[in-house]
């Protein structure tokens, strides 16, 4: 192999950055309702189960939901196990609108993601020929790649090793590998946490998604009181203003206060209803950064 290929010993070396086509976005037809209303989560692997490693794509996909007015309705994790992933995927397939799975795309034994799906769905398996074409542009200027056994070349095709009947797409320019989805709905994300949001953000013009009009607006107000003392005025304004789609939720800082969530469409009345409860609970708005500052620093 020539020398261009593989990078010098240099801990000053950049890789080539890489510039892949993105998949054409199609014409979502306008017929009011086909939009995604309903969502779930299904994060695949025993390392989730068993402590190893931390779930921060469930948290992120949440947000997503909530910031494109989507209603997440379920999140499950499960083992790297084909029978639970076939049942899981061909449920959540027939109850929901938009379904993402995370996790166990890899090269090896105990990545099945990829083949447990294409059985829950009745399909085969086939090679991407564009997705081995990316990874191996992707691998090209990577010693380790020229270095590797025949078996181990096998194992990293794996990774593109798809559902044959698939729809798959390109969302990132710099990333090789794609989101693969199924049954016009449910979409494979690695359980990277860097990849996942990436391609999930990217992914938003291939969605769907709900009108600007019809995302919900949340207001937080932050009370020093107690839950507690709290709690009648709450209950009280949840039945007076359920009628209206306006959900109310609290939620306590242990041994500094309270926050108090208001969510709804109707931003006006939202703000309208953040005077009274600041009033009766003594409290105070806060914004949206504010509020995550403060759960970044663990205080919520």
């Amino acid at each position: 192999m020539s020398c261009s290929t593989i990078p010098p010993d240099n801990p000053a070396f950049q890789l080539p950055s890489l510039n892949f086509a993105i998949s054409p976005v199609p014409k979502h037809p306008p017929n009011k309702g086909r939009h995604i209303k309903t969502a779930a989560a299904l994060i695949i692997g025993d390392e989730i189960l068993n402590g190893k490693t931390l779930d921060r794509n469930s948290n992120y996909f949440a947000r997503f939901c909530f910031e494109h007015g989507i209603q997440l309705k379920r999140v499950e994790v499960i083992a790297d196990d084909e029978v639970e992933i076939i049942e899981a995927s061909r449920r959540m397939v027939q109850m929901y609108d938009f379904v993402v799975t995370s996790g166990g795309i890899g090269p090896t034994h105990d990545d099945i993601t990829y083949a447990s799906l294409a059985k829950s769905f009745d399909q085969g398996l086939a090679y991407h020929n564009e997705t081995l074409a990316r990874m191996e542009v992707s691998g090209r200027h990577r010693a380790w790649v020229s270095k590797q056994t025949e078996e181990q070349r096998i194992a990293r095709k794996r990774m593109a090793l798809f559902p044959d009947a698939a729809e798959v797409i390109f969302v990132a320019s710099d990333i090789w590998v794609p989101v693969v989805r199924l049954q016009g709905k449910l979409c494979i994300f690695p359980g990277i946490p860097s990849l996942f949001q990436k391609m999930l953000d990217n992914l938003k013009p291939f969605l769907p998604l709900p009108p600007e009009e019809e995302r919900p607006f949340r207001l937080q107000v932050f009370t020093g009181l107690p839950e507690s003392s709290i709690a009648p005025f709450l209950t009280d304004l949840q039945k007076r203003v359920q009628p209206e789609g306006i959900r109310i939720g609290s939620y306590p800082v242990l041994q500094k206060g309270v926050y108090v969530s208001l969510i709804g469409a109707n931003r006006g009345r939202v703000h309208q209803l953040g005077v009274e409860v600041e009033k009766e609970v003594e409290g105070r708005v806060v914004t949206e950064a504010e509020a995550e500052a403060k759960r970044q620093l663990g205080c919520q």
